[in-house]
């Protein structure tokens, strides 16, 4: 199991995941709604759009843009099952776990925060 500075600096080498960053735009959103909110907000998208075991729209389920986490899920490659299972090695169709959303909802914020800085 890798950790947080782990999983990171092993995006980071990715020259597509790499590639994403939060906009002013984005980040004046997270200045705004604190990152409370924005763990709220992450929280939500993971149970809704990457928890299910069955996803029907599986791998165009989170946009590229229009929400700081939304960015935060293509940088860590936490957007659907698939990048989950390649990156991560997580069952494409297994339920996930409270334990493993809050993971990915950790792995978001401090690339959220990493962002802000």
């Amino acid at each position: 199991m890798q950790t947080i500075e782990q999983a990171l600096s092993r995006l980071e080498k990715s020259s597509f995941r790499a590639g994403f960053h939060l906009k002013e735009r984005d980040k004046e959103y997270v200045r705004q709604k604190g990152m409370d909110t924005i763990r709220s907000h992450a929280r939500d998208f993971v149970r809704e759009r990457l928890a299910p075991a069955v996803i029907p729209n599986d791998g165009k389920q989170t946009p590229m843009r229009s929400h700081p986490v939304f960015i935060a899920q293509h940088a860590t490659a936490c957007c659907c099952r698939g990048c989950l299972n390649k990156w991560y090695n997580v069952p494409k169709s297994t339920e996930l776990s409270q334990i493993q959303q809050e993971k990915i909802v950790n792995l978001l914020m401090a690339w959220i925060e990493k962002e802000m800085k």
